[in-house]
């Protein structure tokens, strides 16, 4: 006997359904145009914030303006405010990412290290960075010099955190006698403005003596001069 048991009518998708499923598979992006897309963003921010931080390290805030930057970057000034609101939080994004750099020799320091070793290798990294990236420095220590309006928020929180830690590590090698008795906080400060000054007043270096640290040979006699005349006096007696 055959059955005549009526098949039931496949269900077809209307026009409309048709084109909400394309649709919406269509705004689904492949994971390798989210990964271009990542890194076009990244890049575009790169480029600004490299041409923000010659700019602003040349003329300060308030002597650049936005126009100079995107022509710098090669973005349009629309194209701009879509990364960064406005010139003043472009500003604060470049001060920050250049503190992170600044401050990351820093962060090294624990009480298990050597001392000794732990600011001879601090010298040598600080004094590095003075060396590649001087308009860093230099923006940094103009902001600081005008009060540091945008950044003192960073400076009250984050970084006196950072330093408040690194001065129990120092007190714990002076306690136990890894170190000479000296103030921690003075130690940190002559560290920066001892490495730091070959960056903010390179040209005066440079004018005094006919050098700056892009020669290797006056870089090393820096490193150890500095070594020397630190180390020398935080070493236990």
């Amino acid at each position: 006997m055959i059955d005549q048991t009526p098949v039931p009518p496949r269900r077809r998708l209307t026009a409309s359904k048709t084109a909400k499923v394309k649709t919406t598979a269509a705004r689904e992006p492949s994971a390798s145009a989210v990964d271009r897309r990542t890194r076009m963003i990244e890049s575009k921010r790169t480029s600004i914030i490299d041409a923000a931080l010659g700019l602003f390290s040349r003329f300060g805030l308030y002597g650049t303006s936005l126009d100079q930057i995107a022509t710098q970057a090669d973005v349009s000034k629309t194209n701009l405010l879509y990364y960064f609101g406005s010139k003043e939080e472009l500003y604060v994004s470049v001060l920050r990412q250049l503190l992170e750099v600044w401050l990351r020799p820093l962060q090294a320091f624990s009480a298990e290290q050597d001392p000794v070793e732990a600011i001879k290798d601090y010298l040598r990294a600080k004094l590095e960075l003075s060396r590649d990236h001087p308009a860093e420095s230099r923006l940094f220590c103009m902001e600081i010099m005008q009060g540091a309006p945008l950044m003192l928020s960073e400076l009250e929180q984050p970084l006196r955190e950072l330093v408040e830690n690194k001065v129990a590590v120092i007190q714990a090698w002076i306690d136990a006698g890894k170190l000479a008795p000296v103030e921690p906080h003075h130690l940190i400060f002559s560290l920066w403005a001892t490495t730091q000054h070959y960056a903010d007043f390179r040209v005066q270096v440079e004018a005094v003596a006919g050098r700056t640290l892009d020669d290797p040979a006056f870089f090393e006699e820096a490193l150890q001069s500095l070594q020397s005349l630190i180390l020398d006096g935080v070493r236990p007696r």
